[in-house]
C-alpha cells in the first residue's frame, strides 16, 4: 500500500497511523462500505466500529482521495497497437 507522505496529524487516536491509514485508504481506493472495510481490518485483528471508519473517512478522505488520484494514471484516448507476432512451435502467427 502506498501512503501518502505529508499525513494529516494523527495525535490522540488510539489506532495506529497504518491502521487508519490502511482503512481510509481501502474505502476510497475500492469503493468498498463501511462495513467491508471493518471486515478487512477483522481479519487483520483490529476491532474497529462502523461509525470509527465513518469518522475517520470523512476527516482523513480528502486528502487519501486526492492522493489516489494523483497516483492513478491519466486517462488517454490513444492506443497503438498494430500487431502483435506470437510464435507457436516455430511458426509465426499474426494477430
Amino acid at each position: 500500500m502506498k501512503t501518502p507522505t505529508s499525513m494529516p496529524h494523527l495525535k490522540g487516536f488510539r489506532h495506529p497511523r497504518e491502521v487508519i491509514a490502511y482503512a481510509v485508504w481501502a474505502y476510497h481506493r475500492f469503493a468498498p462500505s463501511t462495513a467491508d472495510v471493518e471486515d478487512l481490518l477483522a481479519e487483520r485483528g483490529v476491532m474497529v466500529s462502523r461509525g470509527t471508519i465513518r469518522d475517520w473517512v470523512s476527516r482523513f478522505g480528502p486528502h487519501f482521495a486526492a492522493c489516489v488520484r494523483r497516483d492513478r494514471p491519466g486517462p488517454n484516448g490513444k492506443c497503438h497497437l498494430d500487431e502483435l507476432v506470437i510464435p507457436i512451435n516455430g511458426v509465426k502467427h499474426w494477430l
